[in-house]
């Protein structure tokens, strides 16, 4: 699991107010001018800041969990108007774009995820258009930040909020004086329908498919009632941070219920879902993206979760908010796929790729341009807004940020949150920059043949997260699945394809 520091720049600047402040008196006692005192307070606060950031980048990079993993965080931020708040933004971004080391590699975590919002930094006129323009030259050389459109959140989950680890949203909440809550909330667990080996139970035989569905919904729920009934039965001091200490929200103490920062909606359950690609394949053939009735059959998979989902929800006796979520399936997307090989065999377009697609994702095979990619899918979230990504496969977008603004502006009223994914792999042996070779070994310098992880930065999209598959080798499907990707349409071609999209909303 992740866990997010929601609008960090926002939370933080009261902290750099309070530095802020002691430099203007240690100024004083040296400089009568009270301006020369602001300027140098100010200035002082801007190196203090910077060096904020770039001590947390380094000290989350240097943590490891017992199995070696980094911590899996995000921070969200871009909402913040003063000039600390702006400080923060740009120093987030700056750092990033820095890299780690002497040898600036990309650093796979925190997560950045960046909010884009009319009026505020969409547009050139904007207050912090600038600090939106740092943002598009930071996902051009790290692909961090993904961005949230403010309003499109807000439309699909209740609210605005980040997203907590890569994908998972809260819906809007209200506690019981009528405040709109999410830090200190949380996710009791995720279960994952496998959608493809359903459709190839039914055998072609929409009825049999729905029997089978509502068969595996059932079990769905019994898994999702065992996961958070096992979370409740936790003890304050098991993780007195969490329960006693605040990070959930006002403690319980040692003897309290753990449950009361669960119920009434407090807390999600997720039912995941991989493969709607696979199942629209069963019953409609490899190329049905653009056949209507296929499409609505796809949604009404995840429309009939949705709404089991809210069945559940007046039903259970403590009201947790069960919620629809598209599975990353960093590891299903293999072993999903592996489990269906070995009962149905190699079925072509559905397990002889050796991965299944992730939740309502267009066929990464495809050549789509991002606009055509988005609006296919678009209209899933809002039945699956427990959790959901999209993202869009670029060339090198270095020299031509304009064309990644284009779509972001073009997406910014239709999906609500967005990643990008750009070739920003590395070599120093013999000084490559752009994007390594998918082999059997893995992935290696298409120039030198170098797969050395010490001596080469290849970072990849594992879904929500980034990933390094040369340090964390990935399982065999996400391997494969990712080498598959096609890129969704030249430079030049997005920028022409916005300038029309423009033409014709206006």
């Amino acid at each position: 699991g992740g866990c997010s520091f929601d609008r960090c720049d926002e939370v933080l600047a009261p902290f750099a107010e309070k530095d802020y402040k002691k430099h203007l008196e240690e100024g004083r006692e040296f400089i009568d001018d009270e301006d020369k005192v602001k300027a140098f307070a100010k200035k002082r606060t801007q190196k203090d800041i910077y060096d904020a950031m770039q001590s947390l980048e380094y000290e989350i990079n240097t943590m490891f969990s017992s199995q070696g993993q980094t911590p899996f965080t995000t921070l969200g931020f871009g909402l913040g108007t003063n000039w600390i708040e702006r400080e923060i933004q740009k120093d987030i971004l700056q750092v990033r774009i820095e890299g780690l080391g002497r040898e600036h590699r990309t650093a796979i975590f925190p997560k950045l995820v960046f909010s884009l919002k009319k009026g505020l930094n969409l547009h050139p006129g904007d207050p912090n258009y600038d600090i939106k323009k740092l943002a598009l030259e930071c996902a051009t050389k790290r692909m961090y930040p993904d961005v949230l459109s403010y309003d499109k959140i807000i439309d699909i989950t209740g609210s605005f909020k980040a997203p907590m680890g890569c994908r998972s949203f809260l819906q809007g909440w209200k506690d019981e004086q009528g405040r709109e809550v999410n830090s200190g909330r949380m996710n009791l667990g995720v279960v994952t329908l496998n959608l493809p080996r359903i459709a190839m139970e039914s055998q072609g035989d929409m009825d049999r498919f729905w029997e089978i569905f509502n068969d595996r919904l059932e079990l769905g729920r019994q898994a999702c009632e065992y996961k958070a009934k096992k979370v409740t039965e936790a003890k304050p001091v098991n993780a007195p941070t969490l329960y006693e200490y605040g990070a959930f929200g006002q403690g319980v103490g040692d003897d309290g219920d753990v449950n009361d920062f669960f119920k009434n909606g407090r807390a999600t359950v997720s039912l995941g879902y991989i493969g709607l690609y696979e199942v629209g394949t069963v019953f409609y053939g490899p190329d049905w993206e653009k056949n209507p009735e296929a499409k609505a059959f796809t949604l009404e998979v995840v429309k009939k979760m949705h709404d089991a989902c809210a069945k559940w929800e007046k039903e259970d006796p403590n009201h947790y908010h069960y919620s629809v979520y598209s599975t990353p399936s960093e590891s299903l997307t293999d072993r999903f796929c592996r489990l269906d090989t070995e009962k149905f065999g190699k079925v072509k377009d559905i397990t002889d790729k050796e991965y299944y697609t992730n939740s309502f994702h267009y066929d990464v095979r495809k050549h789509p341009t991002p606009f055509e990619k988005l609006d296919f899918e678009k209209d899933y979230p809002y039945y699956a807004a427990g959790g959901f990504i999209h993202y869009c496969e670029y060339p090198n977008l270095k020299q031509n940020p304009a064309a990644l603004e284009a779509v972001w502006d073009w997406a910014y009223d239709r999906v609500g949150y967005l990643g990008t994914n750009t070739p920003i792999d590395k070599c120093y042996e013999c000084g490559f920059a752009g994007e390594f070779k998918s082999t059997a070994k893995g992935f290696e310098c298409p120039q030198c043949g170098n797969h050395n992880p010490e001596t080469c930065d290849c970072v990849k999209r594992t879904c929500g997260y980034l990933g390094n598959p040369l340090k964390r080798p990935m399982v065999h499907g996400r391997h494969e699945e990712i080498a598959h990707r096609a890129k969704h349409m030249s430079l030049g071609m997005v920028s022409e394809e916005a300038s029309l999209e423009k033409q014709k909303n206006s």
